[in-house]
C-alpha cells in the first residue's frame, strides 16, 4: 500500500528495529500488530523500501476480508510472482503446488507439507538475492493460507528468506497463536503527533489543531484525514458531528471519515468502488504478475481525487487507500446494492465454483433451488480439499436458500453430518435441531447428530443401538421418510435417492455402534434388521458389514472388493477413506492404504473432519505396529491420545489408550501396559464396549506372555474365546491365536493347544488375511504331533508372500519352531531359526522377548557376538533402510517404500554409520553381511 506520507515521524524505536529486521544476515519471521491506523502499513513500506536498497527482492500482499472463506486465496496472492520457479522442483514439490494452485486432482497437502513445499520454494527463489515477503492485513487471510504462513515463518531461520506481517488488534486472526516474534506498534507520543499533525497541515487554526489531536489519540490515520473534513464545514459544527463521540470504536470512527467522501462520489463510481470491495479488489500487490481474480475497478478517478482511492504503479489500477475505506464503501450501500453487485460478481465469476458460490449466496434473499445447488457443489469441493468446516458453513447456506422443506432438511443433514466428523458435535445437534420445533417427531438426522454424539462422547453403545435401529426400521417401513416442520405437522416426503441416503449414513453408524458394542446378539440384531432391508442395503455397507463384524465367519471373499474400493481413495470423503481403511486392517490389508492415509490426516486435523483424522490416527498406528515400526506408533498413538482428550472424543481416548497397551506389552513394559489395561477396561467395561475389553485384554495376554507369567496369560486368552473355537462378532478371537496356543502350550494343556490350531485350520483362517494365514501355519507348526508335519507347516509360514510385513508374528514362530529343532535334531540346526528371531525381537525392541531367545541360543552354545549386538542396536525401521540402501537404492526410492521423505531417510543413515561402526554407505553391504554369518560353536 502506498504510504499516506513520505515522512514518517517519530517511530524511532520501531524503525530501529525493522533496520535490524532487515539487515539481518539470517531468515525469521516478524508480526507488527498494532490498532487500525496506527501506522503498521506505514512501517511495511518503509522495511520494504529499506530492504529494496539492500538487494532483497520484495513480494507484497494483503489479506482481503471478501476472500477469507476460499481456501489458499491469500498463499496465491503472497506466492505468485515466485511460481514460475515451481519448475524447477523436483516432481513431489510440484506435485504439492499443482494439488493446491494448479487445479490438478490429487491428495490435498498438510499444512507441513505445503509448508515444506513453500521453504523449498522459498529457498530457491533466494538462492541469488536474499528475499522479503511483506503481508499486510494478514487478519483477514484465509485460514488455510494463515496456517501455511506461520508455519513457515517459524521456520525461516537460517535461510535468505524474511517475512513481515502486519495484523490488526481489534480482530482475532490464525497469527494470534503463530509463536511468531511481534513489534507492537502503540500510537504516536503525544509530542510525535502534534510533529506529525503539524507537517501536513501546518496552516490549522489553534481551536482546530486542539480538537483533532485530542480526537485522534495519536493514531495517525486519523492525524492525517480528519483535518480534511473541516474544509468547507461551517467554523462552529462540532467536529463530533463529523466522526462521532469518544465512545464509538476507532474503526467506525475512521470509517466515517472517508463516509462522507464516499457519499459525495457519483453513484457510477460508488458501483464500481462496491464492486471492488465486495471482490476483494483494490488490494495493492507491488507486482504486475498477480493474475487478475479480482474485479478491477474502472473509471474511479474521481475517488482517487477524493483520497479514497491511489493507483497502483506496478499494475495502473486502482487500490483502496486503506482497508476502512473499503469497509465504508460496503456500510453506506444498501442492502438492494449490495446484493446487485454481488449478483454482477457472480457472472464475472461464473467458472469459479466456490467464488460464484459466494456471490451468489450474498446476493440470494429468497428461496432459490438453483443457488442453493452451486452453494452444495461448493461445500462438495471444499470437504475434498479437506475444508470440512467451511464445508460445514456452506451448506448451511444451501439450506437457507432451498425452496422447500426437504431439500432444506437435506441439506441440514449433511451439514450436520460433516459437523460431527469435523468433531463439532455440538454444532452437527444444534444444525439437526433448527430443522426442528416443539413437539416434532426427532428426524433421522436429528438420531444421526444425537447418537454420534453419544458413542463419541460418552461411549454409550446400548441406546444408541436401540435409536438408530428404530430410524431405520421407521425409514424402511414408511417408505419415503416424512420430515417434520418446525410446527411439528408433515410438510413433505423425502424423496427416493434422499431416504437412501439418510438410510445408508444410518446404517454404517450402526454398524460402527456394532463394532465397538463387540456383542452377539447387537451384531445379530444388526444382520437381522439389514437382511430385512433387502437391496436398500448397499454394497459398500454390506462390505463394512462382513469385515467389521466377524472376518472369521464373514472375511473371506472381501479382500479384492476391498481393493476395488479404495482403487480411487483420493475421490472419496475423508470418511469413506477411514472406512475403507476399517475394513483394510480387519483383512490385514491396511499398508497397502497407509501411504494415503498418512498424506491426508494431518489434513483433516487442521481444517477439516477431524474426527475423522483422529481414526486415522488409529489405523496408522494399528499398521506400525503391525509392520514393526513401534517407536512411531508410540508417537502416533501418543498424539491420538491427546487430540481424543482435547475435543472431549473419551471414545476414541479410551481406543488410544487400548492400542497403546498393546504396544506397551510388545515392548516388555509390564507395568505401563497394565496400568493403561486397567484403565481401559475400567471405563469401557461398564458401558459394554467389547471391541476395547478384547484389546484390553489381549493387552493382558500378551503382557503375560512377554513376562514368561504362561497361566496368567492363558487365563486372558480364554477369555476372549475358549481353546477349539472362535466367539461369534469377538474380534480379538482370530488375532490372538498365536497366544492362546502359545499359553496353553507352556502351562501343558497340549490338547487344547492342538485343538486351537486346528480350528483356525478348518475356519480357513488362511483365506481371510495374510496374517492369519501367516499365525494358522505357526500354530499348526508349533501343535504339529509329527515332525515332518511341524517342518511342513514352519515352511508354509516362513515362506508366506506377507511373512516380512509381521516381523513379531514371524520371530514368533521361528523362536517356537528353533526350540522345538533344537530338542529333536540338536543346536546346530536350530540356530539358523534361533538366530533371526533374535534379531527380529531385538530389531523391535520386544524385550521379554529378546532375552527369551537370547537363553535359546545360549542354550544351543553360541555365543554373543559383537557384530550381532551393532545390529541389535538397530531400530526395525532402521535396519529396513540399510538393507535397502546396501541393495543400492537411492534415498527418494527407499522413501518411497517407506512413505519418509528422503532428507528422513538421510538422517537415519547417519544414526545407521556408527551403530554399525562404518563411515560410509558403501561400506553397508559388508557390515550387514558381516553380522547375518552363522556362527559356529
Amino acid at each position: 500500500m502506498k504510504p499516506i506520507t513520505t515522512t514518517m515521524v517519530g517511530r524511532e524505536e520501531e524503525q530501529a528495529e525493522l533496520v535490524a529486521f532487515v539487515k539481518s544476515a539470517t531468515g525469521q519471521a516478524l508480526v507488527l500488530r498494532g490498532e487500525t491506523g496506527v501506522g503498521k502499513s506505514s512501517l511495511l513500506n518503509h522495511a520494504a523500501g529499506l530492504a529494496e536498497q539492500e538487494g532483497h527482492v520484495v513480494v507484497r500482499a494483503a489479506g482481503v476480508e471478501a476472500e477469507s472463506e476460499l481456501p489458499y486465496a491469500g498463499l496465491h496472492q503472497l506466492l505468485h510472482p515466485l511460481l514460475a520457479d515451481v519448475a524447477r522442483l523436483d516432481d513431489g514439490t510440484r506435485a504439492v503446488f499443482d494439488a493446491v494452485f494448479g487445479g490438478v486432482q490429487g491428495d490435498p497437502p498438510s499444512v507441513m507439507t505445503l509448508g515444506i513445499a513453500v521453504l523449498s520454494l522459498l529457498s530457491l527463489s533466494a538462492a541469488q538475492r536474499p528475499l522479503l515477503l511483506v503481508l499486510d492485513d494478514a487478519q483477514w487471510l484465509d485460514d488455510a493460507s494463515a496456517d501455511v504462513c506461520g508455519f513457515v515463518g517459524r521456520r525461516l531461520a537460517g535461510g535468505p528468506a524474511k517475512m513481515l506481517v502486519a495484523v490488526r488488534t481489534d480482530l482475532t486472526s490464525r497469527f494470534d497463536t503463530a509463536a511468531l516474534p511481534e513489534l507492537p506498534i502503540a500510537a504516536l507520543a503525544d509530542e510525535d503527533a502534534a510533529r506529525l499533525l503539524d507537517h501536513r497541515y501546518p496552516d490549522l487554526s489553534r481551536q482546530v489543531r486542539r480538537i483533532v489531536l485530542e480526537q485522534a489519540r495519536g493514531n495517525p490515520l486519523t492525524l492525517l484525514e480528519l483535518p480534511a473534513q473541516f474544509a468547507g464545514r461551517s467554523s462552529d459544527l462540532p467536529v463530533e458531528d463529523l466522526i462521532g463521540q469518544h465512545g464509538v470504536p476507532l474503526p467506525r470512527r475512521l470509517q466515517r471519515l472517508f463516509g462522507t467522501r464516499i457519499a459525495a462520489l457519483d453513484g457510477r463510481v460508488r458501483t464500481e468502488l462496491l464492486m471492488g470491495a465486495l471482490d476483494g479488489a483494490g488490494t495493492p500487490s507491488g507486482t504486475d504478475a498477480v493474475p487478475r481474480t479480482r474485479y478491477g475497478m474502472r473509471d474511479a478517478d474521481a475517488a482517487v481525487a477524493a483520497g479514497l482511492l491511489d493507483i497502483e504503479v506496478a499494475t495502473g489500477d486502482f487500490v483502496f487507500r486503506h482497508p476502512l475505506v473499503r469497509s465504508a464503501v460496503v456500510q453506506m450501500a444498501t442492502p438492494n446494492q449490495r446484493r446487485a453487485a454481488h449478483l454482477t460478481l457472480a457472472h464475472v465469476h461464473r467458472e469459479n465454483l466456490e467464488r460464484r458460490a459466494t456471490h451468489l449466496a450474498a446476493a440470494t434473499v429468497d428461496p432459490d433451488e438453483d443457488v442453493a445447488d452451486i452453494r452444495e457443489a461448493a461445500a462438495g469441493s471444499a470437504t475434498r480439499r479437506g475444508g470440512a468446516l467451511a464445508a460445514v458453513t456452506w451448506l448451511t447456506r444451501a439450506a437457507e436458500l432451498s425452496e422447500n422443506h426437504t431439500d432444506r432438511s437435506r441439506r441440514l443433514a449433511d451439514a450436520a453430518f460433516v459437523a460431527g466428523h469435523a468433531a463439532r458435535l455440538g454444532q452437527a445437534h444444534r444444525l439437526v435441531q433448527a430443522d426442528r420445533g416443539p413437539g416434532a417427531t426427532e428426524s433421522p438426522a436429528s438420531v444421526l447428530a444425537t447418537a454420534y454424539q453419544a458413542l463419541y462422547q460418552d461411549g454409550d453403545v446400548r441406546s444408541t443401538h436401540r435409536r438408530v435401529s428404530a430410524a431405520i426400521e421407521k425409514l424402511r417401513d414408511g417408505g419415503p421418510a416424512t420430515v417434520s416442520t418446525v410446527g411439528g405437522a408433515t410438510a413433505s416426503t423425502v424423496g427416493a435417492a434422499e431416504r437412501d441416503e439418510v438410510l445408508t449414513r444410518l446404517v454404517i453408524l450402526l454398524l460402527a455402534i456394532s463394532q465397538y458394542s463387540g456383542d452377539r446378539v447387537a451384531w445379530e440384531s444388526t444382520h437381522e434388521l439389514l437382511a430385512s432391508m433387502g437391496s436398500l442395503v448397499t454394497q459398500r455397507s454390506r462390505l463394512y458389514s462382513g469385515t467389521w463384524s466377524d472376518v472369521t465367519r464373514h472375511g473371506a471373499g472381501w479382500a479384492g472388493p476391498v481393493r476395488q474400493a479404495a482403487a480411487n481413495l483420493p475421490d472419496l470423503e475423508p470418511w469413506d477413506v477411514t472406512r475403507l481403511g476399517a475394513a483394510a486392517y480387519h483383512l490385514d490389508i491396511l499398508s497397502q492404504y497407509r501411504p494415503h492415509l498418512q498424506r491426508i490426516v494431518d489434513r483433516e486435523l487442521e481444517t477439516g473432519a477431524v474426527a475423522t483424522g483422529m481414526v486415522m490416527l488409529h489405523q496408522i498406528m494399528l499398521d506400525q505396529m503391525a509392520v514393526g515400526e513401534w517407536t512411531e506408533a508410540e508417537d502416533t498413538g501418543q498424539r491420538g491420545l491427546e487430540l481424543a482428550a482435547e475435543h472431549g472424543h473419551h471414545l476414541f481416548a479410551a481406543q488410544s489408550r487400548a492400542y497403546l497397551a498393546q504396544l506397551a506389552a510388545l515392548r516388555g513394559q509390564i507395568g505401563r501396559a497394565r496400568d493403561l489395561q486397567a484403565e481401559v477396561d475400567s471405563w469401557a467395561r461398564p458401558r459394554g464396549l467389547g471391541f476395547l475389553t478384547q484389546v484390553a485384554d489381549s493387552a493382558g495376554a500378551t503382557a503375560a506372555l512377554s513376562s514368561g507369567d504362561y497361566e496368567t496369560a492363558y487365563l486372558y486368552a480364554i477369555g476372549i474365546t475358549q481353546p477349539g473355537t472362535f466367539r461369534p462378532y469377538v474380534y480379538q478371537a482370530s488375532r490372538t491365536l498365536l497366544d492362546l496356543v502359545e499359553a496353553a502350550r507352556h502351562t501343558g494343556r497340549v490338547e487344547q493347544a492342538r485343538a486351537h490350531a486346528l480350528a483356525a485350520r478348518d475356519a480357513g483362517l488362511p483365506n481371510v488375511s495374510p496374517r492369519l494365514g501367516l499365525i494358522t501355519y505357526g500354530a499348526l507348526a508349533m501343535t504339529a504331533e509329527s515332525e515332518r508335519e511341524a517342518a511342513e507347516m514352519f515352511a508354509r509360514a516362513e515362506s508366506h508372500p506377507d511373512a516380512a510385513r509381521f516381523p513379531f508374528e514371524l520371530a514368533r514362530i521361528r523362536l517356537a519352531h528353533g526350540i522345538r529343532v533344537r530338542h529333536v535334531q540338536g543346536r546346530a540346526t536350530a540356530r539358523q531359526y534361533l538366530v533371526p528371531a533374535a534379531e527380529a525381537f531385538e530389531r523391535l525392541g520386544a524385550a521379554g522377548w529378546t532375552e527369551r531367545a537370547r537363553a535359546e541360543l545360549r542354550a544351543t552354545g553360541t555365543p554373543a557376538r559383537a557384530s550381532t549386538l551393532n545390529l541389535a542396536s538397530l531400530t526395525w525401521q532402521e535396519r529396513r533402510i540399510a538393507d535397502l540402501a546396501a541393495g543400492g537404492l537411492t534415498n527418494k526410492e527407499i522413501g518411497e517404500r517407506m512413505h519418509l521423505s528422503p532428507r528422513t531417510v538421510s538422517s537415519h543413515l547417519y544414526r545407521i554409520f556408527p551403530k554399525l561402526g562404518i563411515t560410509a554407505r558403501a561400506a553397508l553391504r559388508d557390515a550387514l553381511s558381516r553380522t547375518e554369518e552363522p556362527s559356529q560353536v
